[in-house]
């Protein structure tokens, strides 16, 4: 098997997995929130720990304590991603998975605007285009809703600034989760230990497969990011650009037709607002690397003597 087709398999397995979260997430109940987040980060620890030592990985810690600015940077990302992981199980526990879909549409476009705010990074118009459109798609639905789409904001800003950090640091994917959630894993315990003590645990009062399906939360986590490591690897940018919304729509499937949230005209119209500033975006981004490659395939010319 080609690299690239094994780059697009990994790829279709981790977006696929991202897509049928909502259905995961659903088995947990009556588990709260806060806790699925708890259990989340702590099982993940123990699920890339014993990951890294199955691949005798650990070598890498030494290194990385002596990089106070990388350390920095991984408790911002952290954060970032403790909100984002938080907001998602919110908004599917309190049956909003439409919204969290439409956090995941528009997470490209927040990492455009993210390049121009924070990188300086220069627009080519369509791009502008993109986010005229994408503005316009939030201002819709805001009406919509009453009130601004602020669990889809929230998703996709933070999972854009965790992206940035993520970028900057260059940390492979098992090392770099590994470290994270064992930065939030000293708070998930803590807050463990207190819902236990009033009473509030459901972990191991429910059912043995609830028990079990909390414990897989840490795999479950774990696994397509692995997966997403292993397709950015070996995919262009444009292939990998293009299958990404594969998760954000099979997340509104479940949200619609599973789970029966309602789409009134006015959402659709939102969400159609939305689809057609990705069609823009993605345009641009496959006609800039064609010329791109077209560019990189002209022969330097020789200097004559």
């Amino acid at each position: 098997m080609t690299p690239l087709r094994l780059g697009y398999l990994y790829g279709i397995g981790a977006y696929l997995l991202w897509g049928f979260f909502p259905l995961y997430f659903k088995l947990l109940r009556p588990t709260g929130p806060l806790e699925i987040l708890a259990h989340r980060i702590v099982w993940s620890v123990l699920f890339v720990a014993l990951l890294l030592g199955a691949l005798r990985n650990v070598g890498f810690l030494r290194a990385l304590l002596r990089r106070r600015a990388a350390l920095a940077g991984i408790v911002a990302a952290a954060a970032l991603i403790a909100v984002n992981w938080g907001t998602y199980i919110y908004g599917v526990s309190s049956d909003r998975v439409v919204e969290t879909a439409l956090g995941y549409f528009i997470n490209p476009l927040v990492v455009v605007l993210l390049g121009v705010t924070v990188l300086r990074e220069q627009l080519r118009a369509a791009q502008w285009v993109a986010l005229g459109i994408g503005g316009s798609a939030v201002a819709v639905l805001a009406v919509d809703y009453g009130r601004l789409p602020w669990l889809a904001l929230t998703l996709a800003f933070s999972f854009a600034g965790y992206g940035l950090i993520k970028k900057r640091l260059g940390l492979p994917a098992a090392e770099g989760l590994f470290v994270e959630s064992a930065v939030l894993a000293l708070p998930a315990l803590g807050y463990l230990a207190w819902l236990s003590s009033q009473g509030g645990m459901t972990f191991g009062h429910v059912s043995a497969g609830h028990t079990a399906l909390l414990v897989l939360a840490g795999a479950a986590t774990a696994i397509p990011l692995l997966l997403f490591a292993g397709a950015a690897n070996r995919l262009p940018l444009t292939g990998l650009g293009m299958i990404q919304y594969l998760a954000p729509i099979l997340q509104l499937a479940c949200g619609v037709l599973i789970f029966h949230e309602p789409m009134p005209q006015a959402r659709l119209a939102g969400f159609a607002l939305v689809w057609l500033a990705l069609v823009v975006f993605t345009a641009d981004a496959i006609r800039a690397a064609r010329q791109s490659r077209n560019t990189s395939r002209v022969p330097t010319p020789v200097p004559t003597p």
